[in-house]
């Protein structure tokens, strides 16, 4: 059985014993932090053959690494790189680098978007908007659904041309979030938002509100609504996606996510799917579709969300290829 990444940190932690294993979760992010938490409670008969993989793996890993510094930025990557996939090890990163200069921010990561929502719906707009590229999409776009819908759209189009944050916005930012700023006065800037991030965000937005913000974008700036749509990627467009991606994804799909995902999906996309399975495991899926009857759209929509934050995990490690735009229903 195919181990995902996720499952290979939770394997490899349980291997560590309490107090390492502690010490390795300090340093990840909450996200993080739930996803490992949730893979470890759910390990059930993991054999000794999967469990010395992991491990070999791991050594592996470090043995590679360790000529450039066990500190070192470049080891740090790779090694969060093999636990959680290429954009979450980013974001961690990122975060980790920055050091004390993000301490409220990290902080908000650990909070419920409501609580967010308290802390920075009387901000200005374009405060609002750093703090949203600060936080992982899936928070960012619950936080922003949450905002008053007129305030919704300012807020994706300042995210959407942000840049580079200079020493005194971030500044700003932390005041903000703490009471008494820490930093120091040599911050450098750094790079946040952009219309990437305003995708990504928007991607994870329920399909009524993320069409109602686009439209509010579009009619403001629709050359920026067009650039924004561009980068945004539909589960309709994995029917662009190669074979061999297919059946990446496919691995790391359960049986339950995709026949809700497909319930909601165009006939060229079930062929895409239906093609890249064995036939017995085709016809058992057509059976499961047929015997689910009607289904929420918020079920179907929740599903495609799931399989294309996986997919987009596979993209940014290399493992499969998102081509096309965006723009279609059903995100």
């Amino acid at each position: 059985m195919e181990i995902s990444g996720i499952e290979r940190a939770a394997i490899l932690l349980m291997s560590l014993g309490e107090q390492d294993a502690a010490e390795v979760l300090k340093h990840i992010g909450p996200k993080e932090v739930h996803k490992v938490s949730a893979a470890m409670a759910s390990l059930k008969n993991v054999s000794k053959e999967q469990v010395n993989a992991v491990l070999s793996d791991f050594v592996g890993t470090v043995n590679n690494e360790t000529a450039i510094g066990v500190g070192s930025h470049d080891y740090l990557k790779s090694v969060l790189v093999k636990a959680l996939g290429e954009d979450k090890a980013g974001n961690v990163i990122d975060r980790v680098m920055m050091g004390d200069n993000a301490g409220g921010l990290e902080q908000l990561k650990w909070m419920d978007p409501r609580a967010i929502l308290e802390v920075i719906k009387l901000e200005h707009p374009q405060i609002i908007s750093v703090v949203l590229s600060y936080l992982d999409s899936e928070q960012a776009a619950e936080v922003l659904a949450l905002l008053p819908e007129k305030v919704r759209a300012d807020v994706l189009l300042r995210i959407a041309t942000l840049d580079r944050l200079q020493p005194s916005a971030l500044h700003e930012l932390n005041q903000v979030i703490e009471k008494q700023f820490s930093g120091n006065s040599h911050l450098k800037s750094s790079t946040v938002g952009g219309i990437k991030t305003a995708a990504n965000i928007l991607n994870l937005m329920d399909a009524s509100v993320e069409e109602v913000i686009m439209d509010q974008v579009n009619e403001f700036d629709p050359e920026l609504g067009e650039k924004i749509q561009d980068l945004m990627f539909v589960f309709d467009d994995l029917a662009s996606v190669d074979d061999r991606g297919i059946q990446a994804l496919l691995r790391e799909i359960s049986s339950e996510t995709l026949v809700l995902a497909l319930k909601g999906a165009d006939e060229e996309i079930k062929t895409k799917v239906f093609n890249n399975m064995s036939k017995r495991a085709a016809e058992m899926l057509r059976d499961d579709l047929e015997a689910k009857g009607p289904v929420r759209l918020s079920e179907v929509e929740g599903a495609q969300k799931e399989i294309l934050a996986i997919a987009r995990r596979l993209a940014e490690s290399g493992d499969i290829v998102l081509g096309g735009g965006g723009g279609e229903e059903f995100v």
